[in-house]
């Protein structure tokens, strides 16, 4: 069963650093309180690491990706 990853964010990307709200972008999170579901990869979880001040992260199993 493969594993995901369920970013919502929680905090305004405002007043932080243009590299933060580009990560925040790629990760597909334009609104307060919006969620995303991606693949628990490598990659995905450096980008949390480097908003996870501003997103909270919760492990979803395959069926509830949607």
């Amino acid at each position: 069963m493969n594993k995901g990853l369920r970013i919502i964010l929680r905090k305004s990307k405002i007043g932080h650093p243009a590299h933060q709200t580009r990560v925040l972008a790629g990760l597909g999170l334009r609104r307060l309180n919006e969620s995303v579901v991606r693949a628990d990869t490598p990659t995905i979880r450096g980008m949390i690491r480097k908003v996870i001040h501003l997103v909270d992260v919760q492990q979803v199993a395959s069926e509830e990706r949607g």
